[in-house]
């Protein structure tokens, strides 16, 4: 007697086929999606060279897939700028890029200062004359505050109180927001603004003091805190960190080129960051090599494992003789190689009582 009757047998015939072609479709459809997942991460990656990207005035409303890529756009960026685009996205100022899906903040800040955005788009309240560029109600007039006002201070609520229509404050407030406006000349460049606009709040606004141009007014590395070292242009907030690290361990730095050994400071910014730092290697932070605590020693950089334990094992036989005076005697007893020897020279103290 069988297992199965004609009919159990029929089913099967029919149910099995029809398990393998459930478990085909299903693996077309996942080789589909990592084909597309593997295509993603390829035109995320894939910017020009530094030095095949042209800067240029341009409007995102307008601008072409191949004039984004000269830009420094990757594949992946400018697909979606285009695509934002033409799913009915209109670009009212340059800070409408920082929306965009995959925008990072150095291509950002490399970019913003070229967008310019044509008239027809640029925000605009309905106007007619020099008052209507800021409003649009009728016969409304400026209130000029009782005092000069921060611009850091400006709220919506005061514009409204100085005759400024909601959608015009609104829109200021969030611009000076995103964007920081720190001069007269800069809200000039703001299409919605306006010169008359400009004319009328420019009296009773402060603007903050200028920061100097890290060009013109190099920064210090040794004694420079992470606000003053984020502010030199290619240090970003997690490479700040690594160089005080780094910092902290070396005891100081002895030649701006050691910045290069950061983690963090890459082929393409360290160029530019050189031009703009110097160091005071007075205030580098010596080790007395022979009183110092061997875990001090053991936390330098320079200071190779092997060559630790040869240090620590000698070092008592040698303070009988009075410890060591020179690096070059470190050299001679086979504890340092030349190398070492130049690059551990500027943290070495000899002394020749214990004073750490």
């Amino acid at each position: 007697m069988g297992y199965f009757d004609s009919r159990e047998i029929r089913g099967l015939m029919l149910f099995i086929p029809l398990m393998l072609l459930v478990g085909v479709g299903w693996f077309v459809v996942e080789v589909r999606r990592m084909d597309h997942r593997v295509e993603t991460l390829q035109l995320a990656d894939d910017p020009l060279p530094a030095d095949s990207i042209h800067l240029f005035y341009f409007d995102p409303n307008t601008i072409s897939y191949d004039s984004l890529k000269l830009l420094g756009f990757s594949k992946m960026q400018a697909r979606q700028l285009l695509h934002y685009r033409a799913a009915g996205k209109v670009y009212r100022m340059a800070e409408d890029l920082d929306g965009i899906y995959g925008m990072t903040d150095s291509l950002f800040q490399r970019v913003r200062p070229y967008v310019r955005i044509g008239r027809e788009y640029a925000f605009q309240p309905k106007a007619q004359g020099a008052w209507r560029e800021f409003d649009s109600a009728p016969r409304r007039t400026f209130q000029p505050p009782k005092a000069a006002i921060p611009i850091d201070s400006l709220t919506v609520e005061v514009l409204r109180a100085m005759g400024f229509s909601i959608r015009w404050s609104e829109a200021f407030v969030d611009c000076h927001r995103r964007r920081g406006i720190r001069s007269t000349e800069e809200m000039r460049e703001l299409n919605f603004i306006g010169d008359s606009i400009t004319d009328l709040l420019t009296p009773w606004l402060l603007f903050p003091a200028p920061k100097q141009d890290p060009f013109e007014a190099p920064v210090e590395l040794n004694g420079a805190d992470s606000a003053t070292l984020r502010s030199v242009y290619g240090i970003g907030e997690k490479t700040v960190m690594e160089i005080i690290r780094y910092r902290n361990r070396l005891g100081g730095f002895h030649r701006v080129e050691q910045l290069a050994e950061v983690k963090g400071v890459t082929e393409a910014n360290y160029e530019k960051i050189l031009q703009q730092i110097w160091c005071d290697s007075f205030q580098i932070q010596k080790i007395d090599i022979n009183f110092a605590p061997a875990e001090r020693i053991k936390g330098h950089p320079y200071m190779e494992p092997r060559t630790f334990r040869k240090l620590i094992s000698k070092r008592q036989q040698r303070k009988s003789k009075g410890g060591w005076s020179t690096v070059e005697e470190m050299v001679e007893e086979d504890i340092l190689t030349p190398d070492e020897a130049q690059r551990l020279r500027p943290y070495l103290r000899f002394g020749t009582q214990e004073s750490e």
